[in-house]
């Protein structure tokens, strides 16, 4: 369930949000075309595709069953100390400005000074907490009474209820124009999620008994590399139209589909 549901918000951010946030700012802008810039689509389109690589690779090895694959755990932690060694690289530069164009926002009198508003996170942090405990303790009990498949669970239901603020945030500001923005919340969560949540969970899976790694289903492996490939030729040229949002949103729904029938 674990693995399941990281990869099912990497999925609902990467397919379900981000063609959301296209098709809202695309009718939002005067030519029907969503501008933004190019650097953060191709930066996070490259950290997507180093982890699609190693979770491919890793899942290839498993299914043909080579010397390698008696090794996954291994193979695993040294994947994930190398994505999160490129993605500090990535995250040093980015804080340092070196990006190339920032994301600003706009001045407001609403805006919080600093001290509240890192109170004001501290305490929604510890809600989140609560809620989150909340309903993974609730959820089984949901699941086995509706007859829901556990894959669709954490593909679906987790993913968007666990990133429901994030993903309302992301789509309210490609509405209102500011897709620089828009684009920088979505694709940073896709980022965050694939090269430092997924290697972290894998490191941190070591202090327990039942050990997380890069092996995936095949069907979620192939889903993953081809979203990877659909992100990055729909934002790598800083410009998206609304069909493509549609794009994505129908790729998401098909792999729903999918995971309905598991």
């Amino acid at each position: 369930m674990a693995q399941t549901s990281i990869l099912g918000s990497l999925f609902a951010n990467a397919l379900l949000v981000l063609g959301v946030a296209i098709v809202a700012g695309a009718r939002r802008a005067g030519d029907g075309c969503m501008h933004f810039g190019k650097r953060l689509p191709n930066d996070t389109a490259i950290l997507l595709l180093l982890a699609s690589f190693t979770i491919v690779v890793l899942g290839l090895s498993d299914r043909v069953g080579d010397r390698a694959s008696h090794h996954t755990v291994a193979i695993s932690v040294i994947g994930a100390v190398v994505l999160l060694l490129v993605y500090g690289a990535w995250l040093w530069g980015y804080l340092r400005g070196e990006r190339g164009g920032e994301v600003a926002l706009e001045a407001s009198p609403q805006h919080l000074a600093l001290v509240p508003a890192i109170a004001l996170l501290a305490c929604a942090g510890i809600g989140a907490a609560l809620v989150s405990d909340w309903f993974v303790s609730e959820l089984d009990p949901a699941v086995t009474s509706l007859g829901i498949s556990k894959a669709f669970t954490g593909l679906v239901i987790v993913a968007i209820a666990g990133n429901a603020v994030e993903n309302f945030v992301g789509i309210s500001l490609a509405a209102k124009g500011q897709a620089d923005l828009a684009i920088s919340v979505i694709k940073n969560s896709v980022a965050q999620i694939a090269v430092f949540l997924y290697p972290a969970l894998v490191l941190l899976s070591l202090l327990f008994d039942t050990r997380l790694t890069f092996v995936v289903n095949p069907v979620l492996t192939g889903a993953l590399a081809l979203t990877a490939i659909a992100v990055w030729s729909i934002t790598g040229d800083g410009r998206a139209v609304a069909f493509e949002g549609f794009a994505l949103v129908g790729l998401y729904v098909i792999l729903a589909a999918l995971a309905w029938y598991e």
